[in-house]
């Protein structure tokens, strides 16, 4: 239901000018058979814990992998049709995304293992401003940035979201917001984590799905929301580790 909820959301917004906020060109899917070997060791592990958990929580069929395969390396063709070329010693400017794509693979669970679904989707939501914030890899050396944002190699959810999150955590958990500051951590490195992973590894699976639909349905601007609920949740035990 989740499913076809954000689905049929996307594809409607996707479809008005005025929600459309990046533009793309045509991306015509490819049919030939995807290779596990053309991922990377960092994507194969995480096609593997992916296609675990799936299964685990009985949305995947036995082939899932060769399908989530086939949808990663298309959303990554698809994706580098907007990159620009940046010559930099730095790991994350190479060309490849340096780390694993976490949201295509929940928007693939989400989907149930149907990559044609995923990928029609993962198109039409490319065009809306929150695919910035939810998908990482989406503003990977992006022309849609300005070059000297992407020659930092710094993504904008940290200077965007991250920002918005310390200033929202100083008024509404500044005991938090002390702790962080005693610790020499930040939170935006924190929620940097979070965010990148989708939750994973933290919330549980109906958690990650109301995270996703919730930005997806709500603005982006919730994202910030979530992160603060969360550490509202975790305050005590926040400050207990202060302590000790």
């Amino acid at each position: 239901v989740l499913g076809e909820l954000i689905e049929k959301f996307v594809s409607h917004l996707s479809e008005s000018r005025t929600d459309c906020y990046f533009s793309t060109g045509n991306y015509k899917v490819m049919d030939a058979d995807v290779k596990k070997e053309s991922l990377s060791s960092v994507q194969q592990l995480g096609v593997e814990m992916t296609v675990r958990y799936g299964k685990y929580l009985n949305l995947l069929k036995e082939d899932a992998e060769n399908d989530l395969c086939f949808v990663l390396m298309n959303s990554e063709k698809f994706l580098k049709q907007q990159q620009r070329t940046v010559v930099s010693s730095l790991c994350c400017l190479q060309e490849r995304y340096a780390g694993y794509d976490w949201f295509v693979s929940t928007i693939f669970l989400i989907m149930l293992g149907d990559r044609e679904k995923t990928l029609m989707f993962l198109q039409q939501f490319s065009h809306l401003l929150v695919s910035a914030f939810l998908w990482l890899p989406r503003l990977h050396l992006s022309i849609h940035l300005p070059v000297t944002t992407v020659e930092y190699g710094i993504h904008p959810v940290y200077f965007c979201s991250g920002h918005h999150i310390e200033m929202l955590l100083k008024a509404e958990l500044p005991l938090v917001c002390s702790a962080f500051h005693m610790s020499g951590f930040t939170p935006s490195q924190i929620c940097l984590q979070w965010i990148t992973q989708c939750f994973w590894n933290y919330m549980d699976w109906s958690e990650i799905c109301h995270y996703i639909s919730i930005c997806i349905l709500l603005g982006p601007d919730y994202q910030i929301y979530m992160c603060i609920s969360v550490f509202r949740h975790l305050q005590q035990d926040i400050l207990k580790h202060t302590e000790a």
